[in-house]
């Protein structure tokens, strides 16, 4: 039960408690979205990877941290660092091709 005061508006708890709700439900769409995300990039990956080329393109890297930082400011490049890093899975060992003598 939502409690008011006397006037009849939402008290400050009640208001906080609404908005940590909405933060709560944008926090689980942008998980949602970074897998979703993952999940492209790791496709994408794996064409090129296939079609002989790098598994990342450093100047598409680049035009990513341009769009965060142009959308949030100086805030969005680190952001924008660990959104790639996330995206970019691992990175196979160089020498797991290479026999191990067992």
């Amino acid at each position: 039960m939502t409690e008011k005061t006397e006037e009849g508006i939402p008290t400050m708890d009640d208001t906080i408690d609404g908005d940590r709700r909405e933060i709560d439900g944008l926090d689980a769409r942008i998980i949602e979205l970074l897998g979703q995300r993952a999940r492209v990039s790791a496709r994408i990956q794996r064409s090129r990877i296939s079609a002989g080329g790098p598994r990342t393109v450093l100047a598409r890297e680049a035009e990513v941290l341009s769009h965060y930082q142009q959308g949030l400011g100086t805030t969005g490049t680190p952001i924008a660092l660990h959104v790639l890093k996330l995206c970019r899975g691992t990175v196979p060992a160089a020498d797991a091709a290479l026999p191990t003598g067992d």
